[in-house]
């Protein structure tokens, strides 16, 4: 029997706990409208500064959260909240 942990492939558990929590804090910006649809996510270089992480978390949550349908990447332009986030 396999246990799902969360993990993706070669993703510690350190990193996948600062992926979650960084996920989870822009989640709940997007659910109190802090940000709004059509809004830019700060850089990459800012999330790591506000977050107190690596880049390797921060590319995760941003993978997540676009899988999720929290946020497009628009290439060259940055990350933006999507239109109908989900709730």
């Amino acid at each position: 029997m396999v246990i799902y942990s969360g993990l993706r492939p070669g993703e510690s558990m350190m990193t996948a706990h600062k992926r979650e929590r960084v996920a989870e804090a822009i989640r709940d910006q997007i659910s109190s409208g802090q940000l709004r649809p059509g809004d830019r996510l700060p850089s990459i270089a800012k999330l790591k500064e506000l977050h107190g992480v690596s880049y390797s978390p921060i590319y995760a949550a941003m993978i997540e959260l676009k899988a999720q349908g929290w946020v497009v990447g628009r290439q060259g332009d940055g990350v933006y909240v999507a239109d109908c986030p989900p709730r």
